[in-house]
């Protein structure tokens, strides 16, 4: 029997499985999908997790990173095609799960709280399911609670670097914070002749290089207070 931990590395899927090595030690094999754009301190925070843990974390991939991916496909991931999610994550997590399946069975656990509705996920048709951050009562109060008696930070993001889905003020700090991963979105965009932003969503330049002009000039952000435009998961952890 193979036990499989969804690590997505954000807060939910951190906590579950540091509190479940607590509770129930066995032999867990962790998997996180990983689009190769992910930013730095997303990695970093795999690795602390593997120290803590003692176990490494299985690196679920495409055979090629969202940026090569993107020049294959001649495209780039927008809001209105979010490609990128059924190519990088849910085509490898599917083939990994049937992959486990031929060989052995499995129970897989899910980061699902018990303050959210059960939804349906990338699950194996035959595996036994468990969620045990509901079977604990935990919600999103207890969940930050544990994470913060464990001294465990999660990153501010845990999506793509060049995520469609990400804020202005997102995109700002991208620019300011992690240069070069802008610098490969514009490269992408003008091979491309398209860009990753929604025009639209605001008043300022949709394309990365006409934005990163409206940066350095120092214009201000008017943000809203609240932006429910969904974001990217893995979507099933």
């Amino acid at each position: 029997m193979k036990h499989i931990v969804g690590l997505s590395g954000g807060k939910d899927s951190t906590a579950l499985a540091l509190r479940l090595a607590e509770v129930e030690p066995r032999e867990y094999e962790y998997i996180c999908n990983e689009t190769g754009n992910e930013l730095p301190e997303m990695q970093q925070h795999w690795a602390n997790l593997e120290k803590l843990l003692g176990a490494p974390i299985l690196r679920v991939r495409h055979e090629r990173g969202l940026e090569d991916e993107i020049k294959v496909q001649r495209m780039l991931p927008s809001v209105f095609g979010r490609w990128c999610t059924r190519v990088l994550k849910i085509e490898p997590t599917i083939g990994y799960f049937e992959t486990v399946q031929l060989y052995e069975s499995a129970t897989l656990y899910v980061g699902l709280r018990a303050d959210e509705e059960l939804r349906e996920g990338l699950y194996g048709e035959d595996m036994t399911i468990r969620f045990p951050l509901r079977e604990w009562g935990w919600d999103e109060a207890r969940v930050y609670g544990y994470l913060e008696e464990r001294g465990v930070c999660i990153p501010k993001r845990t999506d793509c670097g060049l995520c469609p889905y990400q804020r202005l003020g997102e995109w700002q700090e991208l620019f300011f914070q992690h240069p070069d991963i802008y610098k490969r979105g514009e490269e992408l965009e003008r091979e491309v002749g398209a860009t990753f932003r929604s025009p639209g969503r605001d008043t300022w330049p949709a394309g990365l290089t006409e934005l990163a002009a409206e940066f350095l000039a120092g214009r201000k952000l008017r943000q809203r207070k609240k932006d429910l435009t969904p974001r990217c998961r893995v979507c099933t952890f």
